[in-house]
């Protein structure tokens, strides 16, 4: 499993570090820790097989999502095409991550 955390982060964020500054180089490594934790946790949100999926998998099939945004009456409405085959795994993240927080 460390192999696939190594891959995708060291030919992705970590294949361009910005300058030979320390400072630069910290704050790089820190957005892209905090951005691969991101996305691995919204792929266990989904559920399915998107829990074990690549960095990539998940960019294609949950956050570039093929959506039409609309604005009426101060709100924003995605309308989302009516066959799109990861739709179920969008909406099980979208609940899970607008659900009310549960009590103890």
């Amino acid at each position: 499993m460390i192999e696939h955390v190594n891959d995708d982060l060291k030919y992705r964020p970590l294949a361009h570090f910005p300058s030979g500054r320390f400072n630069a180089n910290a704050a790089w490594l820190s957005c892209a820790a905090i951005a691969f934790n991101l996305t691995r946790t919204a792929g266990c949100l989904a559920g399915g097989a998107h829990a074990t999926a690549r960095i990539a998998t998940l960019r294609r099939c949950l956050i570039t999502i093929p959506a039409r945004i609309a604005h009426r009456t101060r709100r924003v409405i995605l309308h989302f095409p009516r066959c799109w085959p990861t739709q179920s795994a969008w909406q099980a993240l979208f609940a899970a991550s607008h659900a009310p927080p549960s009590t103890a």
